[in-house]
């Protein structure tokens, strides 16, 4: 089969297409011929090495195939499987990599797709549509309080935007680009701000919560915009690949709490029930996931400079 992999850490141009042996599926495992891969920023961190910086990141063994984000159709089983599954479409985590046109996955994390959500819908809240609803949970946002949203027209921000105003919240999207907030406020953002621009934090009020997933200066203005002693930042992701200069001694100062998101994949009954919710939501028209750009599997290269350049909007997709 044909799979994506790195041999070297460096720009997107590392990234080729290899020829590798088929994978077989071993026990309490299936085997998917992939429909489409899901994308998400952190790959181009570890593609060019900046991942290193959070050292309880395993360093993984080059040539690496990236990603782990798969939708396909079941194959095959391996021991102690139900055969019932060959033929189904489904959605799930690779754990030997994503970027392929066949994939091995655990048995049970491979979550069959329920009727009206196609792969591509799958795939958008397979992690990020979990992590929206992981961040509205653990932010425990409370009707009328004011809820700045980074990345906002994302794959995790715009679904973010949607949660924010079903959980009653005042959501104030920050974005890049006027093409970004457009979106946001169709999506039901009240309030919008580009934040490349200088200042940009000037312009808006305290919040009661921030939802930051971009990193550097940009999270250390949605921190100091927290009202004291109530406000909450929730850290999903350093998307600038610069961790955000926060110390201990601001947390105390502004007696604000700095929460991290939970770590999804250590906790496969969460990550399946909430996927779950999230189909529910996404059914009913509660939920509508943003779908973005997809390449052809050669093109790898072109969408990490893609999502390189912040010209993105929604979830974007590989297909085999």
């Amino acid at each position: 089969m044909r799979a994506v992999r790195f041999h070297e850490y460096g720009g997107p141009d590392v990234l080729q297409l290899d020829e590798v042996p088929d994978p077989v599926a071993g026990p309490d495992e299936v085997l998917v011929e992939v429909t489409a891969v899901g994308l998400n920023y952190g790959e181009t961190l570890q593609r060019s090495g900046a991942a290193e910086q959070f050292d309880w990141l395993p360093r993984p063994e080059l040539p690496k195939v990236p990603g782990y984000e798969v939708a396909g159709v079941v194959r095959a089983v391996g021991d102690g499987v139900s055969a019932d599954l060959v033929g189904k479409a489904v959605v799930g985590m690779a754990p030997h990599g994503g970027y392929v046109e066949l994939a091995v996955l655990p048995a049970a994390g491979a979550i069959e797709l329920p009727e009206g959500i196609d792969p591509r819908q799958g795939l958008a809240l397979l992690v990020q549509g979990v992590s929206a609803l992981a961040l509205a949970e653990t932010a425990a946002i409370r009707p009328g309080e004011r809820v700045l949203v980074e990345a906002a027209a994302g794959g995790v921000g715009s679904l973010l935007v949607q949660l924010v105003r079903r959980a009653g919240g005042t959501v104030v999207a920050a974005a890049r680009g006027s093409e970004k907030l457009a979106i946001a406020k169709e999506l039901g953002a009240d309030e919008v701000v580009d934040y490349g621009e200088a200042d940009w934090s000037s312009r808006v009020a305290p919040v009661d919560v921030a939802l930051s997933s971009v990193g550097g200066q940009i999270t250390r203005d949605a921190f100091e915009l927290l009202r004291d002693n109530t406000g909450r930042l929730v850290l999903y992701g350093v998307a600038s690949g610069v961790l955000p200069d926060i110390t201990p001694l601001d947390v105390f100062r502004k007696g604000v709490a700095l929460i991290g998101l939970r770590h999804l994949g250590s906790d496969p009954e969460y990550l399946v029930r909430t996927l779950r919710e999230a189909f529910t939501l996404t059914l009913s028209g509660e939920l509508v996931p943003q779908l973005g750009q997809s390449w052809p599997l050669s093109q790898a290269a072109d969408a990490h400079r893609a999502f390189e350049s912040r010209s993105t909007t929604g979830k974007l997709f590989l297909v085999p």
